[in-house]
Parts: C-alpha cells; structure tokens; sequence
C-alpha cells in the first residue's frame, strides 16, 4: 500500500480507502451479525456492491488512480436502503479524495 488510509464515517456505513499499489481499485464488504440475520446481511452486501459497481463504472472513464476501499455496513443500513445509497456516494467521494491526497 501507499500512504496512509482515509476514513468517511456516515450514519449507515463507514468507508476506509487507501491507494494501491496493483492496477485495479479492490472493494471489500464487512457486514456483521449486528446488521441482522444472514438474509438481511446478503440483502445488503448485494446492495452495497452494485453501489460500487456504478461507482467504479463511472470512474473508469476518468482514469482515477487504484484504491484498496473497505465498506462497513452499519445496522442502520438494514433498515434505511435509500439512505445508504446517498451515504455510500457521499463517504465515496470523500474518502477517495481524501486517500488521494494523503
């Protein structure tokens, strides 16, 4: 890895990003038990990664520099899905540019 991380915390999920080293930006999914029953926690992990699907979709035409990106639902995200797509894109942006400057 590169430099240091950066951290985006919103009220459904918090965001880790560091740049990389390797070509392509990688995303893990952390959603625990606290989120809710196994149903609930692939419910949202499924979620979760077509947000970032789009996202890293739409990056690719601007080229961005690679990023390790750790997601982290938080149990609210169980029970607010059209809060945690306005979260995700926000904490994104946020913690991308905040890795890329670090």
């Amino acid at each position: 890895m590169i430099g240091s991380g950066f951290r985006v915390g919103r009220p459904t999920l918090v965001i880790h990003a560091r740049r990389s080293r390797t070509p392509d930006t990688r995303v893990g999914f952390v959603v625990s038990r606290q989120v809710g029953g196994a149903v609930v926690r692939n419910r949202v992990k499924r979620r979760l990664r077509e947000l970032a699907r789009a996202l890293l979709i739409a990056d690719a035409h601007h080229n961005p520099p690679a990023y390790s990106i750790v997601v982290r639902a938080l149990p609210p995200a169980a029970t607010q899905p059209r809060r945690v797509a306005d979260d995700f894109a926000e904490a994104w942006g946020l913690a991308t540019k905040g890795a890329k400057s670090t």
